[in-house]
């Protein structure tokens, strides 16, 4: 199967400077093999949502160089996805509906593939997968050998909200296998998801990316750089000085008198190589 990467961005604000970064090292991976670069919007969490930043981050990436080579999927038109890959596990018997509330959860309450409360005709359940006492290894492209238990580390995780929403877990899954992606390259912050997902995989009878999760862009007080902590976004009418910056983070600075995005890109390709990445799992944005 040839080669193909991807940026998935969820719409909860303008795109910022850690986004940036894992939308330009998706692309230098998916170029560097030959492949294809593909986006995916996940717009499943509507009360999480900004309105506008899809349509933002969309008009953003083109003037920053990064064009994809195929439409946007978007999750929220693919609900009917979901709807089946839920069923196949409810068949199974491999999800249960919960109804223990985030405070029973944090007072210590330990679920063992079954809720712990009563359950609640007022009140509709989140589900919840039954999660093995297991260890999920695999290798990670950057960050090298992991190795998690998903007991310890996961626990039985919802993957259908209270809401009626279908969580990151599951959505991401399902769009990974139908975009046929073969490399997941995203942030750091994200790795800890990986053995859920690869378990996931399993479940579902999907087949398994590999996986390149890149140093996470921190402020100059060591937190992540996100939307949730209201990071200054990029400016896509001035694109150069962040798409510097974040070449800089990924160990590939441009020469100053490349003033286009493209031409910026396309000198970063030419000296990239996915195992000379930073293989710090941490690094503060400048």
């Amino acid at each position: 199967m040839s080669y193909h990467g991807r940026f998935a961005p969820s719409p909860t604000g303008h795109l910022h400077f850690g986004s940036l970064v894992a939308a330009v090292g998706s692309w230098l991976c998916a170029r560097h093999a030959g492949g294809q670069w593909l986006l995916r919007v996940e717009d499943i969490d509507p009360p999480r949502e900004m309105p506008g930043s899809t349509e933002s981050i969309l008009a953003a990436l083109p003037a920053f160089g990064l064009m994809a080579d195929a439409p946007a999927l978007f999750q929220s038109k693919r609900i009917a996805a979901y709807d089946q890959a839920f069923e196949q596990l409810r068949a199974a018997n491999q999800v249960f509906p919960c109804w223990c509330s985030r405070n029973d959860l944090d007072g210590g309450l330990h679920l063992d593939g079954a809720c712990l409360a009563s359950p609640a005709e007022d009140r509709t359940p989140a589900w919840r997968l039954r999660v093995p006492d297991m260890d999920i290894g695999f290798d990670d492209a950057l960050q090298g050998r992991q190795t998690h238990n998903l007991r310890s580390t996961a626990g039985d995780f919802v993957i259908r909200r209270v809401e009626g929403y279908y969580a990151y877990q599951l959505a991401c899954v399902v769009d990974d296998a139908f975009q046929g992606i073969t490399q997941v390259v995203r942030g750091n912050d994200l790795l800890d998801s990986t053995p859920r997902q690869i378990y996931l995989q399993r479940c579902l009878g999907l087949s398994t990316p590999t996986y390149l999760h890149l140093p996470l862009a921190l402020d100059a007080s060591g937190r992540k750089l996100s939307k949730t902590e209201r990071a200054h976004p990029v400016d896509p009418t001035d694109p150069m000085p962040a798409l510097r910056r974040a070449l800089a983070f990924l160990d590939l600075a441009v020469p100053p008198d490349i003033i286009e995005p493209a031409l910026a890109l396309a000198y970063a390709l030419d000296r990239f190589a996915p195992e000379k990445l930073p293989h710090c799992s941490e690094r503060a944005a400048e």
